[in-house]
């Protein structure tokens, strides 16, 4: 997927992406709003519209109260069209494979008599688990994720820790994308390599994955 002068990562493309259509949309909302919509740290904000200016994506200039606004370059409209079409086609290829990941999981739970589960990791694929947990009869009862933005997410309550929520779990599978080994480590130390579950997408080379 990389490009001369493009050396993103999937996490990158997908933070980049979204920074390039907010400007797009309002150039002058502040960088705290920014952060809030793209659910990242402040600082890493203001890392990344310092990146798009010096790859020439982005132009700044001064606004009142001493704030500043980004424009969108002829660059910077290419590059979105280019990250957008990237975004869709791994969006694509990852959904088909974490579906099929999910489904056997959840079916191989199931078989083992697993009814109430819970999710390490607010990501797109934990959206993907709520999916093919609709389709079974196994429930989710809690999403938990330390870094999440909302205390709810796509339905679902999210904590902060697996003692946070009194919520009776069977079975954890990890929907961490980017820091899914400790994840899982800490999933394991607290339920046991038996209870926990990893996608084979996340490369982890676990008991918990699908055999």
């Amino acid at each position: 997927m990389a490009e001369v002068g493009r050396d993103y990562s999937t996490k990158d493309e997908r933070i980049v992406l979204g920074l390039l259509e907010s400007v797009e949309r309002d150039g002058a909302q502040s960088q705290r709003k920014l952060a809030s919509e793209l659910g990242i740290a402040l600082g890493l904000v203001n890392a990344y519209l310092k990146r798009c200016v010096k790859k020439g994506l982005l132009k700044v200039s001064e606004a009142p109260a001493r704030r500043y606004a980004y424009y969108l370059t002829p660059q910077g409209f290419a590059e979105k069209s280019k990250l957008t079409v990237d975004y869709l086609s791994y969006s694509f290829l990852f959904f088909r494979q974490a579906r099929a990941d999910c489904t056997q999981i959840l079916r191989l739970a199931k078989e083992r008599g697993v009814r109430r589960i819970a999710l390490a990791g607010a990501s797109d694929l934990a959206e993907i688990v709520r999916l093919c947990a609709l389709e079974s009869d196994i429930e989710i009862v809690a999403i938990v994720d330390p870094r999440a933005p909302a205390p709810e997410i796509i339905g679902i309550a999210v904590t902060a820790t697996f003692d946070a929520t009194s919520a009776q779990i069977d079975a954890v599978v990890v929907t961490d994308m980017y820091n899914s080994r400790e994840t899982y480590s800490a999933a394991v130390e607290k339920f046991g390599a038996s209870k926990v579950y990893a996608p084979t997408l996340l490369g982890l080379g676990t008991r918990g994955e699908l055999p």
